[in-house]
């Protein structure tokens, strides 16, 4: 088998088609999040901190000279994808979560018996037969 064979057919397997969407979905999820964040969240806490602008939080390491720019340390953008991530990790735990707790329900639901065979209602055709 060619390579380019094995390669056409772990492409085309429905785990990788399902992990290509997923990454896909989460990248637009994870824009979402860091809009939600920046753009809903952190103003009214910022607000609430006395007009704190968290995205502009910074710590000078080195002043800005002539065209050489500031050093910064932007501990307020980490906090704001950390607040980011600390959403998206709970929206990953909460699908999970119901996830398998439908998995869990489905386990738990009886199945049908399966019909008898053919064999198995001649079988009983007969034993009440030798019954009578």
């Amino acid at each position: 088998m060619g390579m380019m064979q094995e390669f056409k057919e772990f492409a085309v397997k429905g785990n990788v088609v399902d992990m290509a969407v997923g990454v896909i979905i989460g990248g637009a999820f994870g824009k979402i999040v860091t809009s939600l964040v920046g753009d809903v969240i952190m103003p009214p806490i910022g607000v609430a901190m006395g007009g704190v602008d968290f995205s502009n939080l910074s710590i000078v390491v080195k002043e800005a000279v002539d065209n050489k720019p500031a050093v910064l340390i932007s501990y307020g953008k980490f906090l704001q994808t950390t607040i980011d991530f600390v959403i998206i990790a709970f929206v990953i735990f909460m699908a999970i979560k119901a996830i398998n707790s439908l998995k869990k329900k489905q386990a738990e639901t009886p199945a049908e018996p399966a019909p008898p065979s053919n064999q198995e209602v001649l079988l009983t055709e007969i034993r009440d037969l030798l019954k009578k």
